[in-house]
């Protein structure tokens, strides 16, 4: 009789659960196309996400500008955005997953260009003049020997956006992130450095949210983090090598070698976020860079103003 009523009360369990995710909660996700997406690609194709009773729409961001007023306007629930983007809203956005480390960027220039000097009242394509992957090109620059001021930057949204801008001759050269870098390549115009030559830590893309919806999401929060961190390790298993070539290539739209450069620069180089974990000293480093180039300084030297760890730490003790 024990048995048999603890059979019962196992199957309502396991009944309750079944019922509780019967309906798939719907997840409005914005980020940046490239490769850094991979992730979710995988979470999505291989049920990462649907495991987890989620539902989660990718939405490509035009620009970050229109991705954090659509994160605080509350139109979707989730960024994947730099790290930087969300730095003057403290109080209303945090950074809770890490995507990558922001230190494959590369700079794209035209063929004529080979020495840095070059770029000397150069148009240089940019997402938005106070965001942090201009930072990062400003930073570039400043280590090379070019002032701010000594180049013009030019406003024109995502990294397909600023391969548009070289392309159409609007710009000289840009940041551009992987696999457009590749594109632009294939477009003749060459790799002049990357941002890994002048930042050793550099918390880039990240996992943000606003603080008032994931207090009361925070169920479906931790669920999304579960997801994205079981969708690396498959990515990170050899075993799969082929597979995610596969699907890199589809959603990207681009060939297999450029999917399989995308590949090694994801995994190999370590420019995914291991396990999703955040790199605090990577997020000072974005804070350093805010500091010194941007037109008002961050609210706090603090990176804990910034990020909440706690539902990472939540999703990766399940």
């Amino acid at each position: 009789m024990r048995t048999r009523f603890a059979i019962l009360v196992t199957a309502a369990a396991v009944l309750a659960v079944v019922a509780a995710h019967a309906d798939p909660v719907r997840l409005h996700v914005m980020g940046f196309a490239g490769a850094a997406n991979a992730p979710v690609f995988v979470a999505q194709e291989r049920g990462f996400f649907t495991d987890r009773a989620l539902d989660v729409e990718l939405e490509a961001a035009p620009n970050s500008a229109t991705q954090i007023a659509a994160l605080r306007a509350g139109s979707i629930d989730i960024a994947l955005t730099a790290m930087d983007n969300i730095l003057p809203y403290p109080d209303e956005l945090f950074a809770f997953l890490g995507i990558n480390d922001g230190g494959r960027m590369s700079l794209m220039v035209r063929r004529t260009i080979s020495r840095a000097d070059q770029l000397r009242g150069q148009p240089l394509a940019v997402d938005a003049l106070a965001s942090g992957y201009a930072f990062v090109l400003m930073e570039m620059l400043a280590h090379a020997g070019l002032a701010p001021g000594s180049y013009e930057l030019v406003s024109v949204g995502g990294s397909r956006d600023r391969l548009a801008a070289m392309q159409s001759g609007r710009a000289t050269g840009a940041l551009l992130n992987a696999p457009t870098d590749t594109a632009a390549e294939a477009a003749g115009f060459v790799r002049l450095a990357t941002s890994a030559d002048v930042l050793a830590r550099y918390q880039g893309s990240v996992g943000a949210a606003r603080r008032a919806w994931a207090a009361d999401n925070a169920d479906i929060l931790v669920r999304y983090i579960a997801a994205h961190v079981a969708a690396l390790d498959w990515l990170h298993a050899p075993e799969h090598h082929a597979e995610a070539l596969q699907i890199l290539a589809r959603r990207l739209k681009v060939r297999a070698d450029s999917a399989e450069r995308s590949y090694r620069e994801l995994l190999g180089q370590s420019s995914l976020a291991r396990k999703g974990a955040l790199d605090i000293e990577g997020v000072r480093t974005v804070l350093k860079l805010r500091t010194r180039f941007a037109p008002s300084p961050p609210a706090s030297a603090d990176p804990g103003a910034y990020c909440d760890l706690s539902y990472y730490q939540r999703a990766i003790g399940q």
